[in-house]
């Protein structure tokens, strides 16, 4: 790998910066009871949310859509974000990220903690960092 200049240092510091907070104007959306009309605002137009467990979405309006469905579906969640690792390659970037997190239920006013992955792709349009693909992987689940 050859030596980075400082400026590329700097960009690249910049960027995973930028990508993190990314993510966390993305949970902050989720714990706006999932707000359907603020979620495309992370994402580029093409973007795509993935889960096996919750369904798939691609573009705005699909995912719209989808998180309108979790604004039914969840009275509350909290996306505690931890141990991110972000490589970026120019103008795109990958992220893997863990979540462990309540979630009540609107039906039933069920309580389910669970924990899950995601694997990110980004892209930087106009100088501000999207979701290209974001998928989830529920990796465990408890009800309380």
């Amino acid at each position: 790998m050859a030596a980075m200049t400082l400026e590329e240092r700097i960009t690249r510091l910049e960027d995973i910066e930028a990508i993190k907070q990314l993510k966390f104007r993305y949970s902050h959306i989720c714990d706006d009871m999932h707000n359907p009309r603020n979620i495309a605002s992370v994402f580029a137009s093409d973007g795509i949310w993935e889960s096996e467990a919750f369904g798939v979405a691609k573009g705005h309006a699909e995912i719209e859509e989808l998180f309108r469905g979790f604004e039914k579906m969840f009275s509350f969640s909290q996306h505690n974000m931890m141990n991110p690792i972000i490589e970026v390659n120019g103008n795109s970037a990958t992220g893997i990220w863990y979540i462990m997190g309540p979630w009540t239920q609107t039906e039933g006013n069920n309580e389910t903690w669970m924990a899950l992955r995601y694997d990110d792709e980004y892209v930087k349009i106009d100088g501000e960092w999207k979701y290209k693909h974001l998928k989830v992987e529920l990796r465990m689940t408890a009800d309380r």
